[in-house]
């Protein structure tokens, strides 16, 4: 019966933090809305179950509702200890989302807010987040297209969007040990704080946290990333420690193809595609965005055209390695907003049809080509992820295993059930992350 239970602004996020569960022993899965959790046949195998809200770029209103309806359906399904997964760069309505979660537990609740996620190279210190050694603010993600950051100093991002009372317990306490946190805890909660920032470094730090909040016995929603909710679940003994689960198989010559989605326009995700297209077993089909923008027979055609490609490529006698769809890696980069504005959209509907759009592609692809000529299939971008999902008909993805932090793999459930999947987050990974990606899908599709 599952007793973890998070609730995450996005599809990769889920996987994020359900990831340093599973590598931790925990049965885990990762649901695309609560509807899908509550009938999910097998859910009561599971130790620990994650669901996206989707809400990361919603109005508080409707943010703050969507949280709320995922957590009171886990509260149905008899989770005990709860957690509310944010963005490791803070984008989002991270204090509505804190409220509307408070908002379904009792009055001895505190919502302990840990962001640093030390795997990512993700840290706070003095109440500012430094991500990869830049502030917050200094990096591609202040000028997210859907979600931008201007607050790097993370109590006061907090404060704009919480009823609550947000505290802040400093690196000097975290480094002193966890009678020091105990006791910054417990001065944070006597002075009215129900929401309480904690800086961390290292795992660590990230640990001596959970093991205060543990002592204490208090009645924690964790609120991070993902590393403080699993060493949470460690100190409550409800994990083993953390550990690879790599197949217990080589790279085979498998005669298959990777699938790959690429909806992130960020440069990370642009020079790593770049490196894997120059291996000449990748072949690139680029997809025309405004196409899928504009919609319709214009849309429809162009997306018939793609997986027609693809299936001349699948169809020769030795397959490509991999087949990348892109449609922000190639010509100019739109900006999204005043496409919308252009057509009449409401905001956020140019990205949505774009990433329909290759979630049609592959489901095209998938769907005449059949599951015995796929390796596996690899999504950048949270949103892109969600929808070739959607469009596989797929109810949930076990999760396994990362490659990197935040590059997470994962078999489907339902549709093409047991496909390998690897998602990562636009600004994840270096270089050669694309390549390793490809590497790893094709150890998962040879696993016993």
């Amino acid at each position: 019966m599952p007793v973890i239970g998070a609730v995450a602004d996005d599809l990769t996020g889920a996987t994020t933090t359900g990831v340093l569960l599973a590598r931790s022993r925990a049965k885990t899965a990762v649901f695309f809305n609560e509807e899908a959790a509550e009938k999910a046949s097998g859910a009561q195998r599971l130790d620990a179950i994650l669901v996206s809200s989707n809400s990361r770029a919603l109005p508080p209103e409707e943010a703050y509702e969507k949280v709320r309806s995922a957590t009171m359906a886990l509260k149905r399904m008899g989770i005990l200890y709860f957690s509310k997964r944010i963005d490791t760069t803070l984008r989002g309505g991270i204090g509505t989302e804190i409220d509307a979660m408070l908002d379904c537990m009792d009055e001895t609740a505190v919502a302990v807010v840990v962001p640093a996620m030390p795997q990512s190279r993700r840290i706070l210190v003095g109440g500012f987040s430094i991500i990869d050694g830049t502030a917050l603010i200094n990096t591609p993600v202040a000028q997210d297209v859907r979600t931008p950051v201007y607050e790097n100093y993370i109590p006061r991002l907090i404060e704009k969007q919480t009823r609550r009372q947000v505290g802040l317990i400093k690196l000097d306490a975290v480094l002193n040990g966890c009678e020091e946190v105990k006791k910054e805890l417990l001065r944070e909660r006597s002075e009215g704080s129900k929401v309480i920032v904690v800086d961390s470094i290292t795992l660590s730090d990230v640990e001596t946290v959970a093991k205060a909040c543990v002592e204490l016995g208090w009645n924690v929603v964790a609120v991070d990333p993902g590393a403080f909710t699993a060493k949470l679940a460690y100190c409550r003994k409800l994990i083993c420690q953390e550990e690879p689960n790599i197949p217990e198989t080589e790279d085979q010559e498998l005669n298959k193809t990777v699938l790959i989605a690429a909806g992130s326009a960020t440069p990370v995700t642009k020079r790593q595609m770049e490196v894997l297209c120059q291996d000449e077993r990748v072949k690139r089909i680029p997809v025309d965005p405004v196409l899928l923008i504009d919609g319709g027979q214009k849309g429809l055609a162009e997306v018939k055209r793609a997986a027609g490609a693809a299936l001349l490529y699948l169809d020769s006698e030795r397959r490509p390695r991999a087949i990348l769809f892109e449609t922000a890696l190639h010509g100019r980069l739109l900006d999204l907003a005043k496409e919308d504005e252009k057509r009449n959209y409401t905001d956020g509907m140019s990205a949505n049809r774009i990433n329909a759009g290759l979630g049609m592609i592959v489901s095209n692809v998938l769907k005449e080509a059949g599951m015995e000529k796929i390796a596996g299939l690899y999504t950048t971008g949270g949103d892109t992820m969600v929808n070739v999902c959607y469009q596989l008909g797929v109810e949930s993805i076990e999760v396994l295993d990362y490659v990197i932090a935040q590059t997470d793999v994962g078999r489907l459930s339902g549709n093409y059930e047991g496909l390998p999947i690897i998602g990562k987050g636009g600004l994840t990974g270096n270089d050669q992350t694309a390549v390793d990606v490809v590497d790893r899908l094709f150890l998962e599709a040879g696993r016993k």
